[in-house]
């Protein structure tokens, strides 16, 4: 049943309706405000990535609403999550939009900020560890290595348009450490793109799943047999990519190490 919203003043939001950064995965990396916003909630719209384990430091009497979007899978309606949102709150419950890694990094907090304020309520975004930031940490690479890359760019991998191949080769271009999220079933476009926008095929690459989980899985390649690990099953979303010359720095995969060796023989 679509909830129905009302702007009767009899019904006045007593707090912020909250868009709350769950990081990664793994719960110690929650912040202590994300923390008193889960176990504050009356009513928790969750993310399909959002762990168990973060879901258990809410109180019991809490309803939890499975929201998830996730590519190639069915998808709950963002503006059916946006209508929800404001029905609740204007019922006078604890609202927390509870987001994988940081609402304001892919997560279409933009649309639910701007949604909730034309309903005339209050938003407050607690930001939370992106997964590029855990995977840097996680493979113990400097995404801002100043002796490889002048900065970061974080890239969304959905399907690709002539635009974006155009955007593409303006990022080769920039010699920036290019973070890639939700790339898995556009990596093959994504590969002829880079090297169509003249990035060398021996560009390393690092992807890793499921960051900070149980589930983590980290490879390291080159562009040009970045689809191997998929093909093959090694990899699978969700995924982060990290590609360009900080990747060479890679730890915990053979593959890293072996290409560390390789490049430094060859210097």
């Amino acid at each position: 049943m679509t909830p129905q919203t009302t702007t009767s003043d009899a019904s006045v939001q007593s707090s912020p309706v909250y868009l709350v950064g769950a990081g990664p995965g793994d719960p110690d990396l929650l912040t202590r405000k994300a923390l008193r916003c889960i176990r504050h909630a009356t009513v928790l719209l969750v993310d399909d990535l959002i762990s168990d384990a973060c879901l258990r430091y809410a109180r019991r009497s809490c309803r939890i609403v499975p929201v998830g979007k996730r590519g190639g899978c069915r998808s709950t309606p963002q503006a059916f999550i946006e209508r929800l949102m404001i029905h609740e709150a204007k019922r006078g419950e604890r609202v927390v939009r509870l987001k994988g890694g940081d609402p304001m990094v892919f997560g279409r907090a933009g649309e639910e900020i701007e949604a909730l304020q034309a309903a005339g309520l209050r938003v407050e975004v607690v930001p939370g560890i992106t997964a590029a930031s855990a995977c840097a940490a996680a493979t113990g690479v400097s995404l801002t290595d100043r002796r490889h890359a002048p900065g970061v760019a974080f890239v969304t991998g959905h399907r690709q348009s002539v635009e974006q191949a155009q955007a593409w080769a303006a990022l080769v271009q920039s010699g920036l450490t290019l973070a890639i999220y939700m790339g898995v079933s556009e990596a093959a476009q994504i590969r002829r793109a880079l090297l169509d926008g003249g990035m060398a095929s021996q560009t390393p690459v690092v992807m890793v799943q499921s960051i900070s989980t149980a589930r983590e899985r980290r490879v390291a390649t080159r562009l040009e047999t970045l689809c191997d690990p998929l093909n093959t099953g090694q990899i699978r979303a969700p995924c982060l990519m990290l590609i360009g010359a900080v990747a060479a720095k890679a730890q915990g995969t053979d593959a890293a190490v072996k290409h560390r060796v390789a490049t430094e023989r060859v210097a």
